[in-house]
């Protein structure tokens, strides 16, 4: 069969119109995308409702009060156990597949935030936020791989987005949540416990949905299934197990894996979970001292970052991956520079503060968000779960996943730390010229990926490792396996 003539890529969609799938025209495949969205959902629950937890938890336990490598321990705890997940998701989805490996993800997400909510130290915080984390890490893997391998070609940019929608939607949960809990007895145990509630939803709800779905045809679904089918046969007869190795042995995978995790790197070196993780506490470095207040303008971050991944969802099938990342990082530099200068003007006043760098702070924080959510949000997750071949998506999603986890990690860890050693502005300065040199990296080594099937992406790969010749090769390569 022609490339032309698959169903889903730009040939038959031409040939088809009528067969053309918008974004709400069927109402079962977007309604899967949600309910495999809320592993999103608890995703940006955590690593936002650790931002306004903190400095209730400094409150109750001096010793978290007096350390900021414990701060930053707890915070990060939770990444430790996401590159975990994030490592062994790949090879739980390849094992027992996607919908077992969201159930196990919110399991494990549950009982680490019973123990959060029980804690009666700051070390038992850390085994919970260790285990919400795991949950996590298997999430982070599976959710866009199960949305991208559910979704027609032409939208499914927009459909792995709705689950960095979900992520961000998560953030703000968390921001309200935190804030109604500011007067309430205990309130970092009810900020941290109340996240089991997504998780037992979500596993309630997929497994009626999955049930209620076997029920339902659609004509557009049917090219998709029939395809993916026809993939898969193709693949079993090819089959055989994949090592971490061979990610590293093989050109196209190696080269696809570059452009995959480099995106997830940069995504979380350019200060992203430092905005999220610890705005309250930039708001009160800039100034506004007040817990609430804090926790008020944060919520109002966040809700620029759900409303900036709505935006995301729309462009990233009209303007295209590459684009979208490359506008989205151009205004995370200019972002970054005005958090720069204005935290360089308050530490030129010896010790006083002024509103006016104080709002300067409050408005780079914003436009950071502006840029940041609609593009390197969404590109990096929607690109990895569309760039590798069948038998390599699950472990190269898992591998990429974990880069992401470790480069979160790296910045959570280190923030605090690096702020007090070369100041606040000289650390988003630090900030804006890593994301300059991510600019650099996806006009390099990232393709444009929009509205294309996973055999013409795989075909981008062949291309760029072997040239125009990569049939020759690819003939050459079986006709020596066949002799050996």
């Amino acid at each position: 069969m022609m490339l032309e003539s698959l169903p889903g890529s730009s040939g038959y969609l031409d040939l088809h119109p009528e067969r053309r799938m918008s974004y709400f025209g069927n109402p079962y495949i977007l309604g899967l995308t949600v309910v495999a969205g809320i592993s999103g959902l608890l995703f940006g629950y955590d690593t936002g409702v650790i931002s306004g937890a903190l400095l209730y938890i400094k409150d109750d336990f001096e010793v978290v009060n007096q350390s900021s490598f414990l701060q930053e321990t707890i915070v990060s705890m939770a990444l430790v156990g996401a590159m975990v997940g994030a490592a062994s998701g790949g090879w739980i989805n390849d094992a027992y597949g996607r919908k077992k490996a969201t159930l196990v993800a919110d399991v494990v997400f549950t009982a680490g935030a019973i123990v959060m909510g029980v804690a009666g130290d700051p070390y038992m915080l850390i085994v919970g936020r260790f285990l919400v984390g795991l949950g996590v890490g298997v999430a982070s893997v599976t959710a866009p791989v199960y949305i991208a391998e559910a979704s027609p070609s032409e939208i499914r940019g927009g459909l792995i987005s709705t689950n960095v929608l979900m992520i961000t939607a998560g953030q703000f949960l968390s921001y309200l949540v935190n804030l109604a809990f500011t007067q309430v007895r205990g309130t970092w145990r009810w900020m941290l416990g109340v996240s089991a509630v997504p998780a037992v939803i979500q596993m309630m709800k997929l497994k009626l949905y999955l049930c209620f779905l076997k029920f339902m045809t659609f004509a557009r679904l049917e090219d998709e299934i029939d395809h993916l089918s026809a993939s898969l046969e193709q693949e079993r007869q090819n089959q055989h197990t994949v090592k971490y190795m061979d990610v590293f042995k093989s050109k196209e995978i190696r080269i696809a894996f570059l452009a995959g995790a480099g995106l997830q790197a940069f995504q979380q070196l350019s200060g992203i979970n430092t905005v999220m993780y610890y705005s309250p506490t930039i708001v009160q470095m800039a100034g506004f001292s007040s817990n609430q207040l804090a926790l008020l303008l944060s919520l109002i971050v966040a809700a620029m970052n759900a409303a900036g991944s709505v935006v995301g969802v729309y462009l990233i099938d009209h303007v295209g991956r590459k684009k979208l990342a490359l506008s989205s990082l151009s205004g995370v530099v200019v972002s970054l520079l005005i958090l720069s200068g204005a935290f360089f003007g308050q530490s030129q006043l010896s010790g006083s503060s002024s509103p006016l760098y104080g709002w300067a702070a409050v408005i780079g924080l914003a436009l950071y968000i502006a840029f940041f959510s609609p593009g390197m949000g969404p590109v990096p997750w929607t690109v990895n779960s569309e760039i590798y071949p069948e038998h390599y998506r699950g472990i190269c999603g898992g591998m990429s996943a974990t880069v992401n986890w470790i480069s979160n990690l790296m910045v959570a860890q280190t923030f605090l730390s690096i702020a007090e050693a070369v100041g606040t502005a000289a650390t988003f300065l630090i900030l804006a010229a890593i994301a300059l040199v991510a600019i650099v990296f996806v006009i390099v080594f990232v393709p444009e990926t929009k509205g294309l099937t996973f055999a013409e992406v795989e075909q981008i790969w062949k291309e760029r490792a072997w040239g125009t010749n990569y049939n020759i090769h690819t003939l050459l390569h079986h006709q020596n396996h066949s002799y050996s």
